[in-house]
């Protein structure tokens, strides 16, 4: 029989509208970790900035250069550490919740 929708069947377009789904499901994640990153970067550029550079110059000197590379390299770990901790919760609550406790 025929629709309006088309002559398919319902399984092919559920297939479909499954990868379509999924696809867009690794393009939002995709985008979120972009912008997550870039938020890093500002957030990174701005207090390492503040901290390091007290007196602005044409050049970095040694010290400058030292600081802002101990900085961003904690900065990295941080986020790093969180990301992680905070993966692990929602795989953790996603288990649990698939348990029904």
């Amino acid at each position: 029989m025929s629709s309006i929708f088309g002559s398919g069947s319902s399984s092919s377009s559920s297939s479909d509208m499954t990868a379509r789904k999924d696809q867009m499901k690794q393009q939002i994640s995709q985008e979120l970790a972009i912008a997550n990153a870039q938020q890093l970067i500002n957030k990174i550029n701005e207090n390492c900035f503040a901290k390091c550079i007290t007196k602005p110059s044409t050049s970095l000197t040694s010290s400058q250069e030292s600081c802002l590379s101990q900085c961003m390299t904690l900065y990295m770990a941080a986020f790093d550490q969180v990301s992680r901790s905070y993966v692990a919760r929602i795989t953790k609550e996603r288990g649990t919740a698939g348990l029904g406790l």
